[in-house]
């Protein structure tokens, strides 16, 4: 039987959530960590849900400030028109075009027009509500677009669910006081172990309820987190 949730407001992450990006995300990323003489597997191990110069910071963290923030702008030159191979996690299109009147809202790490380039690229509707990265001081795992999310629906954080995918992106739910289902996440992982339920996808996902101001009733196939 499949398992219901209500919550009075849905945040939705997009790279592996929404919109699988992989190819092009590590195809920059893995020439970055080369540039940089950088082990590529340990870069891609950091890089996922996270801000670009946020990530760039982890991983050189003597270097400084502006080199990465200037870093990060020309790998979101090429984010914005590499667009090949975008497309969307399967189900992701009615899922979101299914929130519709309901409140949710996109709470990403990627600029504004990235999102929007990846969105339409995968074919899925932009939410109008959206928290992206030049809203927040603090990239994921901080709790910043989150609970900025919640604030643009007019919703307490403990009363939303997130969709999520990254270790970064669920740490960052989770400290926002939101329950978290977790999208494609690894069986056994500690993603895994941190979110309330697991989906494979999103083509299962039903919005079965929704109504005026009171928020959206969501089933999920039934699957607890390992």
């Amino acid at each position: 039987m499949p398992l219901t949730i209500h919550a009075a407001g849905v945040l939705l992450d997009m790279d592996g959530t929404l919109v699988d990006s992989t190819a092009v995300v590590e195809r920059l990323w893995v020439e970055w960590a080369r540039a940089h003489a950088l082990e590529p597997a340990a870069v891609l191990g950091v890089v996922h849900g996270r801000q670009s110069h946020a990530s760039m910071a982890l991983l050189l963290p003597e270097r400084p400030h502006e080199a990465n923030l200037a870093d990060a702008a020309r790998m979101l030159e090429q984010e914005v028109v590499q667009l090949d191979g975008v497309v969307e996690v399967p189900g992701a299109a009615a899922f979101v075009a299914s929130l519709a009147g309901t409140p949710h809202v996109l709470v990403t790490s990627a600029s504004r027009a990235l999102a929007h380039a990846r969105m339409r690229a995968a074919g899925v509707a932009v939410p109008e509500a959206a928290v992206t990265a030049e809203m927040v001081r603090a990239s994921k795992p901080d709790p910043e677009g989150f609970r900025r999310g919640a604030e643009m629906l007019g919703v307490e954080p403990g009363e939303c669910v997130a969709f999520e995918d990254s270790e970064a992106g669920i740490a960052a739910a989770r400290a926002a006081g939101m329950r978290v289902v977790g999208v494609a996440v690894p069986v056994g992982s500690a993603a895994a172990r941190a979110v309330d339920w697991i989906v494979p996808d999103l083509r299962e996902v039903r919005v079965v309820m929704s109504g005026d101001g009171g928020g959206v009733t969501i089933e999920l196939p039934d699957r607890a987190p390992d």
